[in-house]
């Protein structure tokens, strides 16, 4: 009978039990908290990621409005990336409203196919052609009427403006950024009334829009097995690529890694366990149609607020894009070069490396433990640890340079932008007034 000294401490004959394991020490604590969160899309992934948007600048808010329409955007935008997909796609039009559009016979399992990807179900000799075609047509409906979540992410700027407005009575950037630091430039009220009426106009389109997009999302959904053009626009909508790539393959460029990579910007979702998450296509449709809407919400309040938009979110966008893949890669790729942490930096069958999963490492404390007759605990806090190290520094690049740093530079920037302008329009007066008669009328006029 194994002791519980030898469960804990090792034992080179007999293999180390994990269930008797000693506590984890505060660092190994710490680590694993950290890696939870990395590793869950739920709502302590929405906590920190949002923590870590919202606390630079938090830190270097410039006014009462500017802090609050900055949370307003902040808490909002992050509820939509991380609360959309699975409540709408997952709860609402999966294992809800649509899923009753299908015959009560096979519902359950069409719906069981919605995770997988087209290239999945055809590969599937075994499934039916019928269900086939409804799984397609109902998974493209799914995501038509989700088109509910980039659209949401498009008009938010716009409700944040109203917001401010509503709240601050502000629809001058200059005033909400506290640029005049005299605080004597007033406030427009034909610009609150065109910020007031084009955000009111948004909103209403978007959910104009995000109304069609359901109906025709049910229709999809519901009729869309019916015939091969429907499949067609079904596929096409799952993937607006495809018919790019297929002209290319037809061209004889079918290896090329640019077309091969438009696949990975697929609007399907992401199978997370056999549940539908949000996928990178998703993530870079909504993304983009962000930036967009920032930009145009930022051009009813002043060009600066628009300079100051394009300085930074085109920025913020590619790093959630691809920015923060490419980095945890390179940062990957640095350590297996190095030989650093070789228990956790792993080459994967298909050449990549891959790290392991935190409901992975207690299995390989044990197989470690065994190999070198060490505690199962010392092997499973030190893999937590390493494992944390490897997505810490990603993490903390982001926070410092896509965090702290650009907020910081881009509010120095727009400060930098208005003192110039208010000194260019100084000149100007200057040179008006000396070239002005000496009349005191024209005087009075170029005084102010």
């Amino acid at each position: 009978m194994i002791t519980l000294n030898e469960k804990l401490h090792g034992n080179t004959a007999k293999k180390p039990s994990f269930k008797s394991l000693t506590p984890l020490g505060a660092a190994a604590k710490a680590a694993d908290i950290f890696i939870k969160s990395q590793e869950n899309l739920s709502s302590t992934r929405f906590i920190q990621d949002t923590a870590t948007n919202w606390l630079p600048k938090a830190v270097f808010s410039r006014s009462k409005a500017d802090f609050a329409e900055m949370s307003f955007l902040e808490f909002i935008e992050s509820a939509i990336f991380y609360f959309a997909p699975p409540i709408l796609g997952e709860k609402l039009f999966r294992n809800g409203l649509f899923k009753h559009l299908q015959p009560g016979s096979i519902k359950n399992k069409v719906n069981e196919l919605i995770p997988k990807s087209i290239k999945e179900l055809e590969a599937d000799k075994t499934l039916p052609a019928e269900l086939k075609k409804r799984a397609v047509s109902l998974k493209a409906g799914i995501i038509l009427a989700c088109a509910a979540i980039p659209i949401a992410e498009y008009t938010l700027s716009f409700a944040k403006n109203l917001f401010t407005l509503k709240t601050f009575k502000k629809s001058n950037f200059n005033n909400i950024a506290n640029l005049d630091k005299s605080g004597r430039e007033n406030e427009d009220k034909t610009v609150q009334t065109r910020v007031e009426k084009n955000a009111k106009k948004q909103l209403k389109k978007a959910a104009a829009l995000s109304a069609a997009g359901i109906a025709a999302g049910a229709l999809l959904a519901g009729f869309g097995h019916k015939s091969d053009a429907l499949q067609k626009v079904s596929k096409t909508v799952i993937n607006p690529f495809s018919p790019l790539s297929n002209l290319f393959r037809k061209a004889g460029a079918g290896n090329n890694k640019a077309v091969n990579a438009l696949s990975a910007f697929s609007l399907d979702f992401e199978n997370n366990a056999g549940k539908l998450a949000l996928s990178k296509g998703q993530l870079a449709l909504t993304a983009i149609l962000g930036l967009f809407g920032y930009s145009k919400a930022a051009e009813d309040r002043g060009k600066l607020d628009k300079a100051e938009v394009w300085t930074r979110v085109p920025l913020v966008v590619f790093y959630t894009i691809f920015g923060s893949e490419l980095f945890e890669k390179g940062f990957s790729k640095l350590l297996k070069k190095k030989n650093i942490f070789p228990d956790i930096v792993k080459t994967a069958q298909d050449g990549r490396i891959k790290l392991p999963l935190r409901a992975e490492l207690p299995k390989l404390a044990q197989e470690l433990a065994l190999k070198k007759g060490t505690a199962v605990s010392a092997e499973y806090s030190r893999l937590l640890k390493q494992k944390a190290a490897v997505q810490g520094v990603p993490y903390a690049f982001s926070l410092l340079f896509m965090g702290f740093t650009l907020s910081g530079i881009t509010r120095l920037w727009t400060q930098y932008r208005y003192n110039y302008e208010m000194k260019q329009k100084l000149n100007l007066k200057n040179i008006s007034f000396k070239n002005a008669p000496k009349s005191s009328v024209f005087k009075e006029f170029f005084k102010d």
